[in-house]
């Protein structure tokens, strides 16, 4: 035992001299306790008490983390299980701004605010799938990702079935958790086999790889598969999205929200950063790289055309939404290590439009009771700003000028073709056209929106009841912003 000494001493050492690159997730760990304190204590006399906590520790960890930027790389952090580079660290700030913007959202929807389990435990599960965000943007060791992972997982299963005041949101939960439940089984065991191959957990070390390469293929490909199921699930990219559209459906809309755009960005930083962990002609990343490329090319085509016939708005921006994963892993693709600039664009500008849109359709069915597309017929005269800026947010997920999502497509794909023409790979030939056509489609279900709430009226008149108008400014705030950086994009570019 007292050999033993010596070490463990090392070991705290090591722990303490790591914990000021943390600070962002010790922010939010006491965050989590402070908002538990206050849903038992401080809500009872004052209704904000969880909000006002929660609110402070999403922006206090946003400003630390942008605060960070500065320091140096460290590879090393939590004894070499996750790196803190400026790629985790925009992650750390861009999950922040979403979290910040889904407190809000929650604050002004109307069912969140009339149910009896109130909010502060929903802030409390939002503060702990943050931290996992936050983990999975800097993992570096399959373990932590594992955590990372289950972290989020568990507290989007709870967030999804929150209000449960329908049948609907119940079976959505319960799909999500049981779908959730199989895929982590099988990303366990695809890790069971990495480790048994390697000996050695952490995915960017020399024996890592070597072992890779010593395996014989077909068992290499099979476990990255295996693992690549619970990446899958987080992203929803084909063939693992299957659980997407009834849960987006079916869960509260300021969820839906979340769940469609923050694991999406920590998700698609830790696929970049398995991917080039690897060196390029190694047989690990060309089976990752096929996967990817595969995948992605099935994703945009299998959403965007599923999308083209639905009629709910919810279910039409959750194929939408798995639609985008495609598009951005054909980003991943295109990315470089060390060159995230283009990749980073695209996350911030796509966690604006999804965010916006589903405010704005949150806000519409609040005032209307709409939540189908037919619904919206002469709504955009009724309510004129929501419409505008839903139709400008729409515009942009398309890809049309002078949005800032003309300029995030067009960025991507610049980059594949110039991957294609340095590496001659026809699969970046086949991500340029299906993108295009894939974008070209997503004009149909999109202009469905606009066709609807200016083109056509509506024979009955429609009830517009009462409702918190601030929403409506967040909404118009983001859409100003979508508009500026289609024109001035090097604001964000250059900072990245």
């Amino acid at each position: 035992m007292t050999e033993l000494l010596p070490h463990i001493t090392d070991k705290l050492d090591h722990i303490l001299a790591g914990l000021p690159m943390l600070l962002p997730e010790l922010v939010l760990a006491v965050a989590f306790l402070a908002t538990i304190a206050s849903g038992l204590f401080v809500d009872h006399h004052w209704r904000n008490g969880s909000y006002v906590v929660t609110t402070a520790g999403i922006v206090l960890t946003g400003i630390y983390g942008a605060l960070q930027l500065a320091l140096p790389t460290v590879d090393d952090l939590l004894f070499g299980m996750a790196t803190m580079d400026a790629l985790g660290q925009y992650v750390r700030i861009l999950t922040s701004a979403v979290c910040l913007l889904f407190v809000l959202f929650v604050k002004a929807n109307p069912g969140f605010n009339a149910h009896r389990k109130k909010t502060s435990d929903l802030y409390s599960i939002l503060l702990a799938v943050h931290i996992g965000l936050n983990l999975m943007g800097m993992a570096t060791n399959w373990l932590m990702v594992f955590v990372a992972i289950e972290m989020v997982s568990i507290g989007s299963y709870l967030m999804v079935g929150y209000l449960s005041n329908e049948a609907r949101q119940t079976e959505a939960a319960m799909k999500y958790v049981l779908f959730g439940s199989v895929c982590s089984a099988v990303m366990l065991y695809g890790l069971s086999f990495l480790y048994g191959f390697t000996g050695d957990l952490d995915f960017t070390s020399a024996a890592h790889i070597r072992g890779l390469a010593g395996t014989a293929p077909l068992l290499t490909a099979t476990a990255l598969l295996f693992v690549f199921t619970g990446i899958g699930f987080k992203l929803s990219f084909v063939p693992f999205h299957f659980w997407t559209p009834d849960v987006y459906q079916g869960a509260p809309t300021p969820v839906t929200a979340f769940l469609s755009t923050a694991p999406k960005i920590a998700g698609i930083a830790l696929l970049s950063r398995i991917m080039y962990a690897w060196p390029a002609d190694s047989a690990a990343f060309q089976y990752v790289q096929t996967l990817v490329l595969v995948s992605a090319i099935a994703t945009m085509l299998l959403g965007n055309l599923a999308a083209l016939r639905q009629t709910n708005v919810k279910r039409m921006m959750a194929y939408s939404s798995i639609g985008h994963t495609g598009f951005l892993m054909m980003a991943v693709l295109a990315y470089s290590s060390g060159e995230y600039a283009i990749l980073l664009f695209y996350l911030a500008v796509y966690a604006l439009m999804n965010m916006g849109v589903f405010i704005l359709a949150d806000y519409i069915e609040a005032r209307t009771g709409a939540t189908n597309v037919s619904e919206y017929r002469g709504l955009g005269k009724t309510l004129p700003t929501a419409f505008v800026s839903f139709v400008i947010l729409l515009i942009s997920l398309t890809g049309l000028p002078p949005t800032a999502g003309f300029i995030a497509k067009l960025f991507v794909f610049s980059a594949v073709f110039s991957n294609w023409q340095l590496t001659g790979n026809t699969g970046m030939v086949l991500l340029l056209i299906v993108g295009a056509l894939t974008t070209v489609l997503s004009l149909f279900y999109y202009f469905k929106v606009p066709l609807n709430a200016f083109l056509r009226t509506s024979e009955d008149a429609r009830e517009i009841r009462p409702a918190r108008t601030y929403v409506v400014v967040l909404a118009t705030l983001i859409t100003a912003a979508v508009l500026l950086l289609g024109i001035f994009p090097g604001w964000l570019v250059d900072l990245f």
